[in-house]
């Protein structure tokens, strides 16, 4: 494969480190355009001297992602936010999300890849984070057609902010608060997305098409969290709370600088977050999503009581 120059926008978080070590293993050059440069040194290693390259960026500011862009062969977009006010969601998701695609249509990239979610949702009013999510995928196909949406149900791995949070709440909580219990996910492992990625930036197969990614596995809420117990050796008991007084909770958690809850994670709880029936999924791309059950466990075990070991374990 032909050495070319990948911008990588948000690749210092969670899905951005797995994609840029998937191009720099291919041999690609990566700029890593992030918003504090020095919190994305720890990326240099995964390839040769000069080959993954921080430089400061903001979805917010035209000219650092002109710059970002410049010379770049593909690039992904992997800005978001869970939780914000209006302004911000759309600062950062709708025009921070047009901003990007823009500048790199007129800088000459041949590829595009916006990050986005099952759930995104432009008419949805109720729920900023996906209509936001909706509109920014609207502006980057308007901005740049040819552009590859990727639509991940919530994405599990070493560093993840979901599996990791109920398995902590798990050890500091004497119960597990349970909303919604039957709403359906579909997880899918962060490696798979970055192969998904990588194919899509690489190559001109994905162009102009919206991919849903989710595991091999449905699980509703309340089987998940009996799982993430399991592995994480907590067992607690559940308490329902209605979603409507979690809406009321999520309202007041919203007003913390990193809220646990916020009234519209509680509104898309309501809704499942699977793959639909006929959609163009992981399997597109030749990738076997990885179960859960393959990898949780070597990251969960950290939440157990100390010294705490599983019959599994001697397996």
């Amino acid at each position: 494969m032909t050495e070319q120059l990948y911008t990588v926008i948000g690749g210092s978080g969670f899905v951005g480190r797995y994609v840029v070590q998937a191009l720099a293993e291919a041999g690609h050059r990566v700029r890593v355009a992030v918003r504090h440069p020095n919190q994305a040194l720890f990326l240099k290693p995964l390839g040769a001297v000069g080959q993954v390259l921080p430089v400061a960026a903001n979805v917010t500011d035209e000219g650092s992602i002109a710059r970002a862009v410049e010379g770049a062969d593909g690039v992904v977009n992997l800005v978001g936010i869970l939780h914000g006010g209006t302004k911000q969601f759309e600062a950062l998701q709708v025009e921070g999300a047009e901003r990007v695609a823009r500048l790199a249509k007129a800088a000459g990239a041949q590829r595009f890849v916006q990050m986005s979610a099952i759930g995104a949702d432009a008419e949805r009013d109720d729920v900023d984070y996906a209509r936001t999510k909706g509109e920014g995928e609207e502006a980057v196909k308007a901005a740049f057609p040819q552009a590859t949406i990727l639509r991940p149900s919530i994405v599990f791995g070493p560093e993840d902010a979901f599996l990791n949070r109920f398995a902590d709440l798990a050890r500091k909580s004497p119960f597990m608060p349970l909303i919604c219990g039957n709403t359906r996910f579909q997880p899918i492992y962060v490696v798979d997305v970055a192969d998904a990625t990588f194919a899509a930036l690489t190559t001109d197969t994905y162009q102009g098409q919206t991919y849903w990614l989710g595991g091999p596995k449905v699980y509703s809420f309340k089987d998940l969290l009996t799982y993430i117990m399991d592995e994480a050796m907590q067992k607690r008991p559940f308490l329902p709370i209605p979603a409507g007084i979690a809406e009321i909770q999520g309202a007041v958690m919203s007003l913390l600088p990193n809220p646990p809850l916020t009234r519209g994670q509680v509104k898309m709880l309501r809704n499942d977050n699977v793959v639909p029936e006929g959609a163009l999924g992981i399997d597109a791309f030749g990738i076997t999503p990885t179960p859960v059950e393959s990898i949780a466990p070597s990251y969960l075990v950290r939440h157990r009581p100390h010294g705490r070991f599983s019959k599994k374990d001697a397996v």
